[in-house]
């Protein structure tokens, strides 16, 4: 048996040759865990006038009320100036917010400061995100989902470089390589299950020419990736083990504790159990994930007079179905066997690299020209690219 060690594993950045650092919004407001706060505080905001719009805008170097900007990519917000915008809410699209945490966004371009434009452009129901997480504790390095990722510092890569699931994000050469090595080549979501699978701490992602092995790695990977991009499925522990509300969860909740020894949350004095202590001690980069969860829906209330103080009064009962999903796919998560530390048969870096593989073309590495449709542009004009 053959050991893969750090310094021969490829890279991450070179299997995956295209990323992005994720998009930047530069206020909190245009962000929040339900839709209806975001609508009403956009509607705030156009109601309000003069200087007492631009101060629930919060502007900064990058966005202000007067900056002049082209609608995001797939999105039909207005594109006039913010300083005279009025109408409805563009609709709220759901997005990552935080590691687990799905969240909604404002899709308007004239609100966030740096919205990485050729993100949106893949954005389809064939795409799957690949996040960094800022490392650092226990934890997945990389996170994946369907949904625009919001995740900082970390860089983000799309799976695929088109939309539709066309031309694939990987290192020109190397499915045919890894085909060679396993006996059929395989595909692009099979090496991203893969890549879920066996990636390490520092990026690097040991290959392995083991068709049994691989075969592993992919099923393991493949639940991986259907835990975290569920895309509508609900996924379910079995039966004496699915979380339930036991006792009711306030109005306006303020503390969240665990039993260990019973297996249960205490929401103040709401109760949800059976919680597995997997699912309570799951953390992302050393933050334990159902806190911060809890956290970004409990947080103080901001000062009275800013568009973030428009939140919900009451705890909806949506947010009880997603935190009891949230244990479910913690647990499950937490179940998924790893892959041992020594690879057979291990396909490496030197190996790619004389197989010409490596390095990726610096082409690989920018967005691939997928323009085949109109954008509106600042005021109305027609985005020229």
């Amino acid at each position: 048996m053959l050991c893969v060690t750090h310094d021969d594993a490829p890279l991450l950045a070179d299997l995956m040759p295209w990323s992005v650092a994720s998009p930047r919004i530069g206020r909190g407001w245009p962000t929040g865990p339900d839709a209806a706060s975001l609508k009403a505080r956009w509607d705030a905001l156009v109601k309000a006038e003069g200087p007492d719009r631009e101060a629930l805008f919060e502007p900064t170097r990058s966005r202000t009320l007067h900056s002049a900007v082209g609608q995001l990519p797939g999105q039909s917000s207005g594109t006039e100036k913010l300083a005279r915008a009025a109408g409805p809410c563009p609709e709220p699209v759901r997005v990552l917010h935080a590691p687990f945490d799905e969240q909604w966004l404002i899709p308007d371009h004239r609100l966030i400061d740096v919205a990485r434009p050729e993100l949106w452009r893949v954005a389809d129901d064939r795409q799957v995100f690949v996040a960094e997480t800022a490392g650092g504790g226990a934890g997945p390095v990389l996170l994946a989902t369907s949904l625009l990722p919001l995740l900082r510092p970390g860089r983000v890569r799309p799976l695929y470089r088109r939309p539709g699931g066309a031309d694939p994000n990987l290192a020109p050469g190397l499915l045919e390589f890894l085909g060679e090595r396993l006996g059929e080549v395989p595909a692009p979501a099979d090496v991203l299950a893969w890549i879920m699978a066996a990636v390490r701490v520092d990026l690097a992602v040991p290959l392995t020419g083991d068709p049994e092995l691989w075969a592993r790695g992919v099923e393991s990977g493949r639940r991986v990736l259907r835990l975290m991009c569920r895309d509508g499925e609900r996924p379910k522990l079995p039966g004496g083990r699915r979380p339930y509300v036991r006792a009711p969860l306030p109005a306006r909740p303020h503390t969240l504790l665990y039993d260990r020894e019973e297996e249960a949350l205490q929401i103040d004095e709401g109760r949800i159990s059976p919680v597995p202590p997997e699912a309570w001690d799951f953390e992302v980069s050393g933050v334990r994930v159902l806190e911060a969860w809890f956290t970004a829906r409990t947080a103080p209330t901001e000062p009275t007079g800013t568009l973030e103080s428009i939140r919900p009064t009451t705890w909806p009962q949506t947010w009880t179905s997603e935190l009891l999903e949230l244990i479910t796919v913690l647990a499950l998560l937490s179940e998924v066997p790893p892959l041992p530390d020594q690879l057979t048969s291990p396909v490496t870096a030197t190996d790619l690299h004389r197989a010409a593989v490596l390095p990726p073309p610096p082409q690989s590495r920018r967005p691939a020209s997928v323009l085949d449709t109109h954008e509106e542009g600042p005021e109305g004009q027609l985005t020229l690219l």
